[in-house]
C-alpha cells in the first residue's frame, strides 16, 4: 500500500511529496478476535520495514493501555512531527511542515458511511484536517462511498489498483490458521518470525481474549499513516 502510494504521488502530477510512511499497529485494548499480542504485532511490523529506507513503525498506539481512536493517533504523529523535530528540511535548506495523511484500503473507506462506526467529529477532524489516501480494493465500491462523503472529496484521494489484489490481513490469518503458506504474500522474515513464535494457530492463547468490537471500534482495521509535503 506505501509504494502504491509513492508511485500514485509521483505519477499522478499530485502537488505532494512522500517523505516518510508510518505503520501503527493497534494496542491490546482493541479486542478483536484473531489479534496475537499488540508486541508480536510491533515485532512484525518493525521485521517488515527493515529492508525500507522510507516506511517506518510507530509504537504509540501499540503501547497504550487504553483503545485510541484514528484521529488521536494523526494528531500524535502531527505533534511529534511538526511541533518537536520542526518539520522537514528541503533540498533548498527550507523548513516545511510534513501534511499528515491517513493511508488506507477501499474497505476503511466504506465503514466510514456506515451509521454507528465513526463519530461525525472524528471523521470531519480526519478527512477535514488530515485527509486520506485510499486504495482501490477488489469488491469495494468506492465510488458509492464517496458519495456519502461528498464535503471532504477534495481531502481523499483514490490509488488505483493497477494489478487486482483481494489479499488482507484478515486473509493472511485464516492461511496460517489452515497452515497454509504465505511465503510470497508476506516477507519471508515475518514468515520466519510468525513461525518461529508458532502464532495464528489454533492456540486460542494466542488471539484477543475477546471477540465483541464495539462499534467505534471497527475504525481501527488496517490503518496507516504517511507523511507528505507540499
Amino acid at each position: 500500500m506505501f509504494e502504491m502510494a509513492q508511485d500514485y504521488v509521483r505519477f499522478s502530477r499530485t502537488e505532494f511529496e512522500i517523505v516518510g510512511g508510518y505503520l501503527s499497529p493497534v494496542s491490546d485494548a482493541y479486542k478483536k478476535a484473531g489479534l496475537v499480542s499488540a508486541e508480536h504485532r510491533l515485532r512484525m511490523c518493525e521485521i517488515a520495514v527493515e529492508t525500507s529506507d522510507w516506511i517506518m513503525v510507530d509504537s504509540f498506539e501499540c503501547v497504550q493501555k487504553e483503545y485510541t481512536p484514528t484521529a488521536q493517533v494523526l494528531d500524535h504523529a502531527d505533534y511529534e512531527l511538526n511541533v518537536i523535530r520542526g518539520g522537514v528540511v528541503t533540498k533548498d535548506g527550507e523548513r516545511k511542515r510534513v501534511r499528515i495523511c491517513l493511508l488506507a484500503g477501499a474497505d476503511l473507506l466504506e465503514t466510514m458511511t456506515t451509521p454507528g462506526v465513526w463519530s461525525p467529529q472524528d471523521l470531519d477532524h480526519i478527512l477535514g484536517r488530515y485527509g486520506s489516501m485510499i486504495v482501490e480494493r477488489a469488491g469495494s465500491d468506492v465510488q458509492n462511498a464517496l458519495s456519502s462523503l461528498t464535503q471532504w472529496t477534495d481531502n481523499i484521494f483514490v490509488i488505483p489498483q493497477l494489478i487486482q489484489n483481494d489479499i488482507s490481513s484478515t486473509k493472511l490469518r485464516l492461511f496460517l490458521k489452515r497452515d497454509m503458506s504465505v511465503q510470497y504474500l508476506t516477507p519471508p522474515a515475518v514468515v520466519d518470525y510468525i513461525s518461529r513464535n508458532r502464532l495464528y494457530g489454533d492456540d486460542s492463547s494466542t488471539a484477543a481474549a475477546s471477540s465483541s468490537i464495539r462499534g467505534k471500534e471497527k475504525e481501527e482495521s488496517g490503518k496507516t499513516d504517511v507523511g507528505a509535503s507540499h
